[in-house]
């Protein structure tokens, strides 16, 4: 660390800027100058699907402020933008490159949600040049740093990005095991990196590729399909990311077997709460009949507007305080009926009454 990053970093510095802090002086000097903050240029857009009457898919590529401690391949990033000038708004978007070090560029692939602002504009507007502001990566869906010989990766839709990451980094790393990739898409034209696929099938190096279109009359997922290619794949490390059916499929697939590491890339609709019973949102003074939907659905149809990122319990921007009434995680089906309790709203249901601090 050079001797000015050690002096904006410094508590002198922080006592003198506050209660700004020294990084809102920096920005107005120069976007790329930060000493806690992470932000980004955009500096290559790329479309990676287009098909007319569907949301497209962009890859960005970013160049980090030096503050950026890179990322393992798997991770996630709160990603930042202001829009129009209006407020910045922040949601969760996996790394697709191969795991990076400090201050190198990384990519991110994104869908255009139909609903939702954020992933519209930096899929179908953002430009070079454009400012983003960033966490730093996150989440535990990562390899290992050392690998064993023999992996699956499987993924579905948008989910592939943090598997495509894992595939790209292993690469980098020259692993010499045997690798299973297995990938389901709407249909070929759907195929998000398929040029790069389809190289990496025609090249080999240990690599076997299957991109499956079920709408096509490829085979669904199911124990039998998957076991023909691996014959004992509940034994070997397994890596997968998708929508909830698929993600359910594997897990029933693998029955409990500690191989598999999976990551929700929606959350599976309703292991929900029983509705029922009366949710209250104590500070806004709202209250209405419970039905079974997250909190933060719930909050949302009674025109709260709580604080939200990810929407499937990733980012923690959402966290609020129940203070009585029994939660169930949508992901897990756990449930807590703990007094005071911090939970996320999006991935939490209630169970009967329950009141939160909104």
């Amino acid at each position: 660390m050079s001797f000015a990053s050690t002096l904006l970093r410094s508590r002198a510095v922080a006592s003198l800027t506050s209660p700004h802090g020294v990084d809102r002086y920096l920005e107005l000097v120069n976007p790329m100058w930060a000493a806690h903050e992470v932000r980004a240029r955009i500096v290559d857009v790329h479309r990676e699907v287009d098909v007319a009457g569907h949301p497209p898919v962009t890859t960005l590529t970013l160049a980090p402020t030096s503050t950026w401690r890179g990322h393992r391949a798997g991770q996630h990033v709160q990603l930042g933008v202001e829009i129009n000038g209006a407020r910045r708004t922040t949601r969760v978007f996996s790394v697709s490159s191969a795991e990076s070090g400090a201050g190198d560029r990384f990519t991110i692939t994104l869908r255009a949600n139909p609903e939702g602002v954020v992933s519209r504009f930096l899929a179908e507007e953002a430009m070079p040049g454009q400012l983003v502001h960033l966490s730093q990566a996150q989440g535990d869906f990562v390899l290992p740093d050392r690998m064993p010989e023999r992996i699956v990766l499987i993924s579905g839709g948008s989910g592939i990005t943090p598997v495509m990451s894992m595939l790209r980094s292993l690469q980098r790393r020259t692993h010499r095991g045997r690798i299973t990739f297995v990938h389901y898409a709407q249909s070929p034209e759907h195929q998000i990196y398929a040029d790069e696929l389809a190289e990496i099938k025609r090249a080999g190096y240990g690599i076997d590729v299957h991109l499956l279109h079920p709408e096509l009359g490829d085979p669904a997922f199911s124990p039998a399909w998957l076991s023909r290619l691996v014959p004992d794949f509940a034994d070997v490390d397994t890596w997968a990311c998708g929508p909830a059916p698929l993600i359910e499929a594997v897990r029933a697939a693998y029955d409990g077997s500690e191989a598999l590491r999976v990551e929700y890339f929606k959350p599976p609709r309703n292991t929900a709460g029983a509705a029922g019973g009366q949710v209250a949102f104590a500070r806004s003074g709202k209250a209405a009949e419970n039905t079974g939907a997250t909190l933060l659905e719930q909050a949302e149809a009674l025109g709260l507007r709580p604080e939200s990122g990810c929407r499937m319990g990733i980012c923690f921007s959402c966290t609020a305080t129940k203070t009585e009434g029994t939660v169930r995680n949508v992901l897990t089906g756990e449930t807590s009926a703990l007094p005071d309790e911090q939970i996320r709203i999006c991935v939490s249901a209630p169970d009967g009454d329950c009141t939160v601090d909104l």
